[in-house]
């Protein structure tokens, strides 16, 4: 290798070592809105990192037909009674069948989903039309249950806290089903992680 080789070689070296610095700096360093608060590229790019699980929430809609949607922000909440937190977008259809008219007569699922249900999950996070026209479920009472599902909750919706452009949701379960299966995992935007193993 000639010594003009060598120094191309080094700049380009040299280069991805100064792209790769100011990319960790980018990450190190917090963005800030005028306002001093976190900018919402920033805060979604942050919460990309956060490993969780995925549920499908289901829900009837006024004219009688099934809604549901995709979430990743599904928690337990207490064992007395038992109960489940879920944020739901403010702008779903979901959401407003549930926020409608919270108490003993509103229902919802939370379905948690397996590792073989990618396909599921992409049929739920979008927004385009039926996404039960492919789908095998049936009816629990009011409530749209997906079948074969490692872990199924009925859900009467409890207390309803708006906040931002989501709506969290107090969900006392009502009856639950459980089944043995590896769950699907959403982290970095991906839905292809596993848990080791």
């Amino acid at each position: 290798m000639d010594l003009r080789q060598q120094e191309k070689r080094q700049e380009r070296q040299e280069r991805q070592e100064r792209q790769e610095r100011q990319e960790r700096q980018r990450e190190e360093k917090p963005e800030r809105g005028t306002d001093g608060v976190v900018s919402g590229a920033a805060f979604t790019e942050a919460m990309s990192r956060l490993v969780s699980g995925v549920a499908v929430v289901s829900a009837r809609r006024s004219d009688g037909r099934p809604s549901g949607l995709l979430v990743s922000s599904v928690c337990s909440y207490s064992a007395d009674p038992p109960s489940v937190l879920v944020a739901l977008a403010r702008t779903s259809r979901t959401c407003r069948e549930i926020t409608a008219g919270p108490g003993p007569d509103v229902h919802f699922g939370v379905h948690l989903l397996a590792r073989s249900h990618a396909a599921l999950a992409r049929t739920f996070a979008g927004s385009s039309g039926d996404k039960f026209a492919d789908v095998l479920w049936d009816w629990d009472g009011t409530v749209p249950r997906l079948a074969g599902v490692p872990v199924y909750a009925k859900c009467r919706a409890g207390a309803v806290l708006p906040h931002g452009d989501h709506v969290i949701v107090v969900g006392e379960v009502v009856g639950c089903a459980v089944a043995e299966d590896d769950p699907l995992v959403y982290f970095r935007r991906r839905l292809d992680w596993s848990l080791g193993g």
